[in-house]
Order: structure tokens, then C-alpha cells, then sequence
């Protein structure tokens, strides 16, 4: 695998302030959160961002997430990968995640590639369908980058950041430009899967980035404290990483 499956580092992190000013609402039976650049922001037209999240789902941090992709002039869309089952932040005690990935929370529920890929699609049709979009660039943070790599060519730019389980197949197999944001302390991602990555983007000779940011930990775009200078400045520069690549390669 070029990153390894999900663990307890996935749920754990801190709450951040803001209110969220986008529209909660359903893609068939799935929820969902759309972000729309405000106005005086001028939108990229035929353009959006969707963003695949973490096992956390659609919450806080995501949403506000969401809403700056937005301010940066991009239709943002998340959508609930976890059919209503996502995790809790800093849960207590032991935790089975391969239960819950394979089975979900109530048994019949599994977040595995069969029932996750479906959601993907879904959104991807709301995109091109309801809102005329043409060109789709995705975020996929931990739990949600494997399916960023497994939707090419639907999505066309990828940013990955802290990737989990994302299977070396599946990395090779995304054919558009691709940008990565990896911690410096990352179970999930350590340094061997982040350098096999970067031979495998570089056999496949399209546009690539990987940048590591120091003193982080998995999750530290999403759920970081931002309390801390330094892992303050590497939330924000990550986000401005996956900005910049967004409007250099989707535009």
C-alpha cells in the first residue's frame, strides 16, 4: 500500500471556531454540505471542488473547510462517505476500526470501497448534472484520498492530505496532477510510504508535489490546535497548498 489503513490517530484532534455558512441538505440519501463563494468572490466557472473528508464526516472543521475553498472562489461540495455512520472526535476508549469499516457501526452498514465508491459517483453526478459543472478537483483528506485516486478521469487535479489507505494501484492509476500534504509524525503515512509514493508519481511522469510539514501530526490539516504556532502555520500553508495547486491546474 502506498499508505496505510485508518487508525485511532484518525479521530483525534481539536474543534475549531467559525460558523459555517454554507447549505446542509441530501444527495439522494446521503448528506451533504455545499459551500458557495460569497458574493463579490468571482466563482471559477464550469469549476468545483469536492471534498472528500476524514472518518469524521461532515462536521465543524470540515465545513469550515469547505467554506474557504468557497472564499477562494470554488463551488465546494462534501459529501457524507459514512451513510450516516461517521466517527465521533476523540472517542474513548478501544475501538475496532477495521470492524467498523468492514461492517459500520450497526453491522450492516460497511465503508468499504463497494459502498463507498457509489457515494463518490453520486456526487460526482450532482457536480456535472444539478450544478453544470465540467471540470471536478478533489480534496481527500486521510480516510477520503484513497477515493480522490480511485475516481480519476471524473476528477481530473487531486490533493491528497495525511492519505490512509490508499493502495499503490490506485495511487498509479490517478493520471492528473496530484498534490500531497504529509506530517512529520504519521503512522498512517510515514516515511517509507511517502517516498514509495513519490516513486510512483514519478514513474508515472505527471505533474506531482508532496510537501512534509515539521512539528505535525496525521489529521493536522483538519483537526489540528490551532492554538499552536506551528501547527497553525502548517494548516494554513497546506490549505494554501491545495489552493494553489487547484488554481495552476484546474483552472
Amino acid at each position: 500500500m502506498a499508505s496505510n489503513p485508518p487508525a485511532k490517530c484518525c479521530t483525534v484532534g481539536v474543534k475549531h471556531d467559525g460558523e459555517p455558512t454554507g447549505t446542509t441538505f441530501k444527495i439522494g440519501q446521503y448528506e451533504a454540505y455545499l459551500a458557495t463563494p460569497p458574493a463579490g468572490v468571482a466563482q471559477a466557472q464550469d469549476t468545483a471542488i469536492l471534498y472528500l473528508p476524514d472518518v469524521i464526516g461532515i462536521w465543524q472543521n470540515s465545513k469550515l473547510m469547505a467554506d474557504q475553498f468557497a472564499a477562494n472562489g470554488y463551488l465546494t461540495l462534501i459529501i457524507d462517505l459514512f451513510n450516516g455512520d461517521a466517527l465521533s472526535l476523540n472517542r474513548s476508549g478501544d475501538f475496532d476500526f477495521m470492524s467498523w469499516l468492514t461492517k459500520g457501526s450497526t453491522g450492516d452498514n460497511p465503508h468499504t470501497t463497494e459502498a463507498v465508491d457509489p457515494i463518490v459517483v453520486e456526487a460526482i453526478k450532482y457536480l456535472k448534472q444539478e450544478k453544470g459543472v465540467k471540470k471536478i478537483g478533489s480534496v481527500g483528506y486521510c480516510f477520503g484520498a484513497k477515493y480522490v485516486a480511485r475516481h480519476y478521469p471524473d476528477i481530473t487535479v487531486g490533493y491528497f492530505a495525511h492519505p490512509s489507505f490508499v493502495d499503490e494501484e490506485e495511487l498509479a492509476g490517478f493520471k492528473g496532477p496530484l498534490s500531497i500534504a504529509a506530517a512529520e509524525t504519521d503512522e498512517i503515512f510515514p516515511a517509507e510510504k511517502r517516498h514509495r509514493s513519490e516513486e510512483i508519481l514519478k514513474e508515472g511522469g505527471r505533474p506531482y508535489q508532496i510537501n512534509l510539514y515539521s512539528q505535525t501530526e496525521h489529521g493536522f490539516t483538519v483537526r489540528c490546535d490551532v492554538s499552536k504556532k506551528e501547527q497553525k502555520f502548517a494548516k494554513e500553508q497546506a490549505f494554501l497548498q491545495a489552493v494553489t495547486w487547484f488554481n495552476h491546474w484546474l483552472l
